[in-house]
């Protein structure tokens, strides 16, 4: 799809991140935008700040593991721009950075609750749409953690690897289809986003409290994760290269070059039956 221009978008987890920065973007390529987040307050001063350059938008307060949300998002889209032709299923939340028997059923909850089932509930809503007017794009937010894995990011890593599968199943019907649709499944490694403070945004019912041991570990693992950040791409930078996936028909949009080295590291050991080992960061 090459011309944007007057096009209409729909990012989810658009307060912040790398969501935002695709939201921005689409609005200066000329589209129209919806925003989409869990977060209202921060979603509102999104929506100012964008309408303030001049995108023509509406904003939805959405939480993307409800499928009611998500269908009331579709209405309220095609309600106001009567279509849709990029759907960018970005909402994600991170890890606790706690080992896999420290965590408790509720995490695995909210984790896939919102990185995977965010992505089908998006899908359900839109894509019969999107089929019948048999132009637009979907972008489905995973990570480089879908594709080679650390330890102490157990759910966050089941949860991308399911959304690149999913995808490419996605990718592979379409085309049995003879469909126009594209689809790209979005990759990135580190970004500077706020994702690691995803907790504040925990529904009720799936809060837990952590002993002062986890609690300790939790915090060494969110400054290893800072200590990253000066050298993270910018989210504005990612945007740009969502932007090129869908002129180009991109499928696999790996944002960072040096990931390319840690699938082919991994890919050799699985060929060779060697025990995997985290990738170095």
């Amino acid at each position: 799809m090459q011309q944007l221009t007057g096009k209409v978008a729909v990012v989810t987890g658009a307060a912040s991140g790398i969501g935002r920065a695709m939201a921005e973007r689409f609005g200066r390529e000329g589209m129209r935008v919806v925003l989409a987040d869990v977060e209202l307050g921060a979603l509102e001063a999104t929506a100012a700040e964008l309408a303030d350059e001049g995108i023509d938008l509406i904003s939805v307060r959405t939480d993307v593991s409800s499928q009611d949300d998500v269908e009331a998002l579709a209405a309220a889209t095609f309600e106001r721009f009567g279509t849709v032709h990029v759907l960018c299923n970005n909402a994600g939340v991170g890890s606790r950075g706690l080992t896999l028997h420290d965590l408790p059923v509720q995490d695995y909850e909210w984790v896939f609750g919102v990185n995977l089932w965010g992505v089908i509930h998006g899908i359900r809503a839109f894509l019969p749409h999107l089929r019948l007017q048999d132009e637009g794009h979907i972008v489905n937010t995973a990570s480089t953690s879908g594709l080679y894995h650390l330890p102490r990011m157990g759910p966050y890593n089941a949860s991308k690897a399911a959304v690149i599968a999913l995808s490419e199943t996605l990718q592979f019907e379409l085309a049995a289809e003879g469909s126009h649709l594209g689809v790209s499944v979005l990759c990135p490694s580190w970004v500077r986003t706020n994702i690691s403070a995803a907790v504040r945004n925990v529904p009720e019912h799936l809060r837990w409290e952590m002993t002062s041991e986890q609690a300790a570990e939790m915090t060494e693992y969110k400054a290893a994760r800072r200590a990253l950040q000066p050298e993270a791409m910018d989210a504005a930078d990612v945007a740009g290269q969502v932007v090129d996936a869908i002129r180009d028909q991109r499928f696999y949009v790996i944002t960072h070059p040096e990931s390319i080295d840690q699938m082919r590291a991994r890919f050799d050991r699985i060929v060779a039956g060697d025990n995997p080992q985290p990738p170095a960061v």
